[in-house]
């Protein structure tokens, strides 16, 4: 009885650890907005740099040094980790200037898609299986997105390069048989030279690194942790959960994002805007429902 709930128990502490991650992103707007005037290159790499003290310390909580010995003894997984690096680097810097530059809500349209972008990739590459139900909610979301096109180009791209790059860090990482915080410490330490040179530029440049006042020096250093959670425990959920099922609970974050940049920022939503949502919350409906309705049946063909 013990082995056949192994793997229930595995899926329920990843479906926390997804809520947990998906949580935390969807408030980060108010974190960056707050240091907005720093500007995104800088601000991801203070979060680059302040986030290696914080990852090896929790290394020498966790025990797993060790794990990272055995990283670095494979150039194969220091390769791989090396194109994660650079996909969450890129997905960093495109979510950090979204949120300061006002663009809030192509932010959360772009973490709205990736679900949809998960389901593909899990279809296509893992092989996972869709009904029709699930092929009809990503129709329905294209539909959606093709209408905002023509009326939001001009931050269309912000969005669906959010969806492209953070999908494709998610299905690496699933796939590289590494934990989630030697992986993270990794990557991390991969894009740290770059992070320094860029500061120190800043610096000799005459460029108020740390910004322009001790508020922002305080946030800038914090926000190593503030960011590094959230990717951990999501990097967590991903060894645990399917990956179709783990695109599901990402609907926290861009709602959350999306409260923040109507309710809080006032920033426009057009009608553009309310039919390419309006369309990826029905997708997002109908894929649960989808996924209920498969359990169901496979509940009523389970012997008794």
């Amino acid at each position: 009885m013990n082995v056949s709930r192994k793997p229930q128990n595995r899926a329920r502490s990843g479906g926390w650890l997804g809520v947990g991650a998906y949580g935390f992103w969807g408030i980060l707007p108010i974190y960056f907005k707050a240091i907005a005037d720093v500007g995104a290159v800088n601000i991801v790499a203070h979060r680059i740099i302040w986030s290696i003290p914080f990852l090896a310390l929790l290394l020498f909580a966790l025990g797993e040094w060790g794990e990272i010995r055995r990283i670095l003894g494979s150039p194969r997984l220091v390769a791989l980790l090396f194109v994660t690096a650079l996909l969450i680097a890129i997905n960093w810097l495109l979510y950090v200037y979204a949120v300061t530059s006002g663009h809030i809500l192509a932010g959360s349209l772009g973490y709205y898609l990736n679900p949809l972008v998960n389901v593909l990739l899990g279809r296509i590459l893992l092989k996972e299986r869709l009904v029709w139900l699930q092929w009809v909610a990503v129709a329905v979301a294209a539909a959606g997105i093709s209408v905002l096109a023509f009326q939001a180009l001009g931050q269309l791209w912000i969005s669906l390069a959010l969806a492209a790059s953070f999908a494709t860090y998610g299905l690496m990482r699933k796939i590289a048989p590494v934990e989630a915080a030697p992986g993270l410490a990794v990557e991390t330490t991969l894009l740290l030279p770059a992070a320094l040179v860029w500061l120190g530029w800043q610096v000799a440049s005459g460029d108020p690194a740390f910004g322009p006042s001790d508020k922002d020096a305080l946030l800038l250093v914090f926000a190593g942790i503030a960011t590094t959670v959230p990717l951990i425990l999501f990097t967590a959920a991903a060894r645990r959960l399917r990956y179709s099922t783990l695109g599901m609970l990402q609907f926290i974050a861009p709602t959350l994002q999306f409260a923040c940049a109507v309710a809080l920022y006032r920033e426009p939503f057009t009608a553009g805007h309310a039919i390419a949502f309006g369309s990826i919350w029905t997708a997002l409906a109908l894929y649960v429902a989808a996924m209920v309705r498969t359990k169901e049946q496979l509940s009523a063909m389970a012997p008794e």
